[in-house]
């Protein structure tokens, strides 16, 4: 092929580079008043007071609201179609505030400066309320929404809770056999429980929103997000009023990682570009970014399996609590991924089952990250997988190969159909690479260093079946170029490019004669966004789609202007030809769209997922563990990755990569902290501690393609399943180092020293 599967550097990489790309900031008017947000310093409180006069006469202070002048239509800032699991269970602003950072009121003014003088100048009187802040204590604390929230899922599916601040359920079980009995007949078993903790995203770009009113008195809001259909979606319900008088526009975004899945800052601006008639921007600050929007969950999980002496994988049984702070963003879907996404790896299995709760509490509410659940899942079942294979005293990868799903299997958990893996030769090919048999479990390397291996595999989704689709339109121009237009939101990955290169491969023409319009509520089709690993597969499939039936189409039209059937017309890319008969596709689009039987041809694809077929991940570490520090430092890691057919490997490497090394923060270093109060002190750069290129070593990326049949050219996704080897493998590294088993994220040198005493 031309461009699938080939290094095709990125469409805006040249602009990117030399400053030229444009984002939510680079196009807010000048003269746009600036919205900062008073927010509250309790974790949960009742507003009983509130004056902002004295703020109010400051020149230069062009409005105030509080949630005495906004609408009281409740709704979810979860970016998810609908009918959103999430429940709708906040307001623009709300008399009651539910953690340290929840927006008292809103404040528009000529500049930031002016802005923050008129913050000081609000009083607010507040109530404090009783606050639960341990999530292991939710069930049995405080009530953080006693006005029970709405949700669209029937009771006897979300099995939410609200008096017990249960945001809902899941209680699945598989297997033709109790999973208890299969349990406890075992001779080997492991019962363990693991916690992972909150994680920042840390994108680069903050969160950002710039709105005005245009010429046909519509609101346009110009955001950084991964979802501008979602968050059209929901400025219309939260502002009461008609969709068809909103335009969202997504520019180029500077990094997401799932934080921006949700809408954190698009509401603000539009009231007050509503309440005002002026255009209006919203910057966060880096400090508000950590403390006031959105983590992946912290999460609780205990693993038990039941196994025979040889190895053999009888029963696997997952119970799951999961942290959701105040409001809840994602809760009964993340939840859920953290069993879907690992269960089906080993289908040695003859039961198993999965049981979670998602609960409230006064803290920063929990969103998507990268992984969105499954990360937390992969570090507990892997680690429980390897402390299997040392009980047994098996080699972890020898007991993965002995019980892992492979391709024609049907799984027993979760029922999934796996119609492409090489999952197999990943492990085989990254045993190889990290030199497993030379440092398997550890080599010492001096009196107090040791150097040692750990293993762990993973498998993701590609987009979320029966639920989300992807329309995509290209149209054919009067100079015989193309405009594709899609609405899937590169946040850095890539998409566009990829996008691209699929339309040029079927269109049978260059990469540059394909303008690319993205991401416009107005003028590009439905798409979900950018979450779920949905990219490559269901926007891809849609170009595909909308790609051949250009193709058949400028055939059909080809076919009249050569008086031929058009099933005998060839199509090389620039010539229709027919026997002796040809026209040139310049020509064609000339004679198309001129005189009075011109028309312009446009294509539509569509494509809905009725599978999510998943990815594969093998992770290898190679660890040097200080005996006398405690400190752990990743010297290698390996990662072979099944995504399918690989479209374009640069940007899938980089991917990969990318992936490896956010794990690798999640492992050893970052940790979202909280006071005894509720308020988050790791709320910058300098004490938030992410990875730098110092702490990540080497790093050796291969791939193992297979083929799925319903991908675009045999694709599947990447984005989200390269995350979730690196902690569970670093752990059992830095096990056969140790001797000591370390259940709880991240592992500190602290924590490593105080195991050894």
């Amino acid at each position: 092929m031309k461009y699938i599967g080939k290094n095709i550097k990125k469409i805006d990489s040249t602009s990117i580079l030399q400053s030229r790309s444009v984002y939510t900031d680079d196009l807010a008017d000048s003269n746009a008043l600036i919205v900062k947000l008073l927010r509250s310093p309790h974790p949960h409180a009742l507003i009983r007071e509130i004056d902002v006069s004295n703020a109010l006469k400051i020149e230069g202070v062009e409005c105030i609201l509080t949630y005495k002048d906004v609408p009281q239509t409740k709704f979810t800032l979860a970016g998810q179609s609908y009918p959103e699991p999430s429940p709708y269970d906040r307001l623009i602003l709300d008399q009651e505030v539910r953690f340290v950072g929840d927006p008292v009121a809103i404040v528009a003014a000529e500049s930031a400066k002016i802005a923050d003088r008129a913050m000081k100048l609000i009083k607010v009187e507040y109530e404090e309320l009783d606050s639960v802040i341990d999530f292991e204590e939710a069930e049995t604390g405080p009530i953080v929404h006693s006005e029970k929230p709405f949700s669209n899922l029937p009771q006897s599916v979300g099995l939410y809770d609200y008096e017990k601040n249960i945001v809902g359920q899941h209680n699945l079980s598989f297997g033709e056999e109790d999973v208890d009995k299969v349990y406890e007949s075992s001779p080997v078993k492991i019962n363990s429980t693991y916690y992972t903790q909150a994680q920042a995203q840390s994108m680069m770009e903050t969160f950002r929103s710039y709105s005005y009113i245009d010429s046909f008195n519509r609101l346009v809001v110009i955001t950084s997000t991964q979802v501008p259909f979602h968050i059209k979606r929901q400025l219309a319900r939260a502002l009461e009023m008609s969709p068809s008088k909103i335009r969202v526009i997504k520019p180029r975004i500077g990094g997401a990682f799932g934080a921006k899945q949700t809408s954190e800052s698009e509401i603000y601006v539009a009231i007050v570009t509503l309440k005002t008639g002026r255009s209006a921007k919203i910057v966060y600050d880096r400090k508000e970014t950590y403390y006031a929007t959105n983590s992946r969950h912290a999460t609780k999980i205990k693993v038990k399996i039941g196994a025979e002496s040889d190895g053999t994988i009888k029963s696997l049984d997952i119970d799951a609590l999961s942290d959701q702070g105040a409001y809840g963003y994602h809760a009964w879907t993340t939840l859920k991924l953290i069993g879907e996404k690992t269960l089906p790896l080993y289908n040695s299995i003859s039961a198993s089952r999965f049981t979670g709760r998602a609960v409230y509490t006064n803290k920063m509410p929990a969103g998507a990250f990268r992984g969105y659940g499954a990360t937390q899942g992969a570090f507990a079942v892997e680690s429980a997988i390897n402390e299997l294979a040392a009980k047994i005293n098996m080699d972890p990868i020898e007991l993965r190969l002995k019980n892992l799903t492979r391709q024609g299997d049907l799984t027993v958990s979760f029922n999934k159909d796996i119609r492409s893996s090489r999952l197999d030769e990943c492990i085989l090919r990254g045993k190889e690479l990290i030199k497993w048999d030379k440092f398997y479990p550890y080599k010492k390397i001096s009196d107090d260093k040791i150097l040692s291996v750990g293993m762990a595999i993973t498998m993701q989704g590609s987009g979320i079946e029966k639920i989300d689709t992807s329309t995509a339109q290209i149209k054919l121009n009067e100079s015989g170029d193309y405009t594709l237009f899609v609405s899937c939101t590169d946040a850095g990955t890539g998409t566009d490019t990829i996008m691209v290169q699929m339309a040029a491969e079927i269109l049978k023409t260059d990469m540059e004669n394909i303008s690319l319009i993205v991401a416009d509520t107005d003028l590009t089709p439905f798409d979900p966004g950018s979450y779920a690993s949905s990219g490559a597969y269901t926007t891809g499939n849609a170009v595909v789609r909308a790609s051949e039936q250009m193709v058949e189409r400028l055939k059909l039209e080809a076919s009249k202007f050569l008086n031929v059937n058009s099933e005998s017309v060839e199509f090389d890319g620039n010539v229709f030809s027919s026997e002796d008969r040809i026209i040139d596709l310049i020509s064609l689009s000339e004679n198309l769209t001129a005189g009075e039987e011109g028309h312009t041809i446009i294509e539509t694809g569509h494509f809905g997922n009725d599978d999510s077929p998943p990815p594969f991940m093998a992770g290898f570490s190679l660890v040097e563990t200080d005996l006398l520090t405690g400190e752990a430092v990743v010297k290698k890691f390996v990662g072979i990755v099944d995504c399918g057919t690989v479209i374009n490997e640069n940007l899938a490497r980089v991917q990969v990569e990318s992936g490896i090394v956010q794990g690798i923060g999640y492992a050893l270093y970052e940790d979202v902290q909280y006071d005894s109060r509720g308020k988050i002190t790791t709320d910058s750069f300098m004490n938030y501690r992410i990875p730098t290129r110092l702490d990540i070593g080497e790093l050796k990326v291969e791939f193992r393609e297979s083929f799925e049949p319903t991908g675009p050219f045999g694709a599947k996704s990447i984005g989200e399943v390269v995350i979730n080897t690196s902690a569970p493998a670093i752990a059992n590294a830095i096990y056969n180092a140790t001797n000591k088993n370390f259940r709880r994220l991240p592992i500190k040198p602290e924590d490593i020293l105080m195991a050894l005493d």
